[in-house]
């Protein structure tokens, strides 16, 4: 199967989602292309692309066969515009998925559902689910499921044209190990935590302090059951 570097990942995005959603706009210019790979909302991560690197993308998805040079006569300036329907076998809105995981990484069904509609009609969940679970299921699948996220049960779902784009993409053993890397050590007792905790509210009490002396404004008041060095109770 295909595989895409980043920027040509962020410029087919940017690409497909422009022909359905500013279709009078479209094809596009080297300035459009990067103007969109650069915007800020409709994105993760955010990026600041030059228009060589937007050059260089799409020349190289132009070797790829999934985008095209447009000549328009009397117009001195090349436009470009996609050709993922065809290179990948896909329908409208299996390519407005496609877009969608490109440009924001990992999503849940309802997520994709509600920001692919966008580029494409999905008038409901078992819709977009048929699509997804379509695309997952070729002989060369185009996405594929993940486990929820932490503290969710909705599993998410991303694209494999480049399986390295966004750091969700990595396998769940890999987020766990992560969260449990950051967890506090089993060894630390209840009163070490307790006293942490004492010590982290005795100092953002005085920083409040200070702020009200420096406003001229009263302290906040303490707790009636306890004063100021009282403990946290267990």
């Amino acid at each position: 199967m295909t595989e895409l570097t980043a920027d040509e990942s962020r410029v087919l995005g940017v690409l497909i989602e422009k022909s359905l959603t500013t279709p009078e706009q479209y094809p596009l210019s080297l300035n459009a292309v990067t103007n969109g790979s650069n915007q800020k909302n409709n994105r993760d991560p955010v990026l600041t692309m030059t228009e060589d690197q937007c050059f260089e993308a799409l020349e190289g998805l132009r070797t790829k066969a999934l985008a095209v040079r447009v000549d328009v006569p009397g117009n001195r300036v090349h436009k470009y515009r996609h050709n993922a329907i065809d290179a990948l076998h896909v329908r409208t809105a299996e390519a407005a998925i496609v877009a969608e995981l490109l440009l924001r990484g990992p999503q849940t069904l309802g997520e994709l559902r509600g920001r692919a509609s966008r580029m494409a009609p999905l008038e409901s969940m078992e819709l977009a689910k048929g699509l997804l679970t379509a695309l997952a299921e070729r002989s060369e699948p185009l996405v594929r499921q993940l486990p929820p996220a932490p503290g969710s049960r909705a599993e998410r779902y991303a694209q494999l044209l480049c399986p390295a784009l966004h750091p969700l993409n990595a396998p769940a053993d890999a987020s766990t190990s992560a969260a449990a890397s950051s967890a506090p050590s089993s060894g630390s007792s209840l009163s070490d935590r307790v006293a942490k905790l004492e010590a982290e509210v005795s100092a953002l009490r005085e920083a409040v302090n200070r702020l009200a002396t420096a406003l001229g404004e009263p302290g906040p008041p303490l707790s009636p059951s306890s004063g100021a060095g009282a403990p946290l109770s267990s």
